[in-house]
């Protein structure tokens, strides 16, 4: 009985430890849970969200773009291109990757001109006899299919994690590339090597003026492994989550020719630029996205993708609250507004850190409720 007793007693403790350390570690959040498929989350505007399943059974798809005509875009790390029209998943595009774990095909950004150019542009990782290395490639579009390729930028360092890999276009009609530090992390304080940076490029690949460092695409430097882009609709000003080595993950403020400190710091940062929000423990996040419109409660405001949160997140950049907005679907890659105002979302459940759900992966899409449109 003695023995029972203190077997009991320390199960106790060690459950008050665990209460205590999560108190004080998890990230301040509210659970908000947005279930499938109807009635979900009260906000400011008085209406509520609900979830559309609009494609399904994907394989680890890493970035969607919406297109002006509707058309929505993304990748699959193997190396797929999937374009939904219509509400129908179309034949999928494919591109030859070299896809070894995180590495593949990552990135896209349809071109801000693209209803009359058709470009789009995607990230990957390619072999070229000597190395493995990330490169941008413009693609052109016709009829739903790909009809011309250019390379943008070569030579980015690669390996099997932290290859980086957000692409998007600023509102300065700039394309900016987030690469990771390839797993070595003294190349992103390196300014002559693309690894650990974000580059800005002319939509040709050519190097704008303008760059803080003459003649060279690098934008800021110091980063570990940049995951997601996004710039606020009122201020113009770039925002970017970042993975930390073991929590320590960040959303920085990004500033021309800045240094963002890693591998010399992260977080509480002292010499180097100072993160606007730390999360800790880790969350992993990914895409992120400004909600321009107040279609869901949250303009102004930042959605950020999580994947060992599995969550998607409302960060309050202003109070710095942070609420948990959609669970239950796992681990969550991207997310991106439409112009309609809803917001697209990726599960990432086969990426080989999860175990997949039915009919995972998917393509979520977060509209209010009532009618059925924003």
């Amino acid at each position: 009985m003695d023995r029972d007793r203190r077997l009991a007693l320390i199960a106790a403790a060690a459950v008050a430890v665990a209460a205590i350390a999560t108190y004080f570690f998890t990230p301040s959040s509210t659970i908000v849970p947005i279930p499938e498929p109807t009635a979900i989350r009260n906000n400011n505007t008085g209406t509520s969200a609900g979830i559309e399943v609009i494609a399904d059974n994907l394989e680890v798809p890493w970035a969607v773009d919406v297109a002006g005509d509707g058309r929505v875009f993304f990748t699959e790390r193997a190396g797929r291109i999937g374009i939904v029209e219509g509400g129908k998943v179309l034949e999928p595009v494919f591109i030859k990757v070299e896809q070894n774990e995180e590495a593949g095909l990552m990135g896209l950004a349809l071109h801000p001109d693209f209803t009359n150019n058709h470009l789009l542009y995607v990230y990957h990782t390619y072999s070229n006899g000597t190395g493995v290395y990330n490169k941008v490639v413009a693609l052109t579009e016709r009829d739903n299919k790909i009809v011309g390729s250019k390379a943008v930028i070569e030579g980015i360092p690669a390996a099997d994690r932290n290859d980086g890999g957000r692409i998007k276009f600023g509102p300065d009609g700039k394309l900016y590339v987030a690469t990771g530090d390839a797993r070595q992390p003294d190349l992103a304080q390196d300014t002559a090597s693309l690894a650990g940076k974000v580059l800005r490029l002319n939509d040709d690949g050519t190097v704008p003026g303008d760059n803080p460092f003459p003649g060279s695409p690098v934008y800021s430097y110091g980063h570990r492994n940049i995951q997601g882009l996004a710039w606020h609709p009122q201020t113009g000003e770039l925002y970017a989550s970042e993975h930390g080595e073991s929590g320590n993950d960040e959303i920085n403020l990004i500033k021309a020719g800045r240094n963002y400190g890693w591998p010399a710091e992260e977080c509480n940062a002292e010499r180097f630029e100072k993160p606007v929000y730390c999360f800790n423990p880790v969350i992993a996040p990914a895409g992120m996205t400004f909600a321009a419109s107040d279609a869901l409660g949250y303009r102004g405001d930042i959605l950020l993708s999580a994947l060992k949160a599995k969550q998607l997140r409302h960060v309050d950049l202003e109070t710095g609250n942070t609420v948990n907005v959609l669970t239950g679907f796992g681990r969550i890659r991207d997310v991106v507004e439409a112009p309609d105002g809803s917001l697209y979302v990726l599960t990432s459940n086969r990426d080989g850190r999860a175990i997949p759900g039915q009919d995972d992966d998917k393509i979520l899409r977060l509209l209010p409720t009532g009618d059925g449109n924003p």
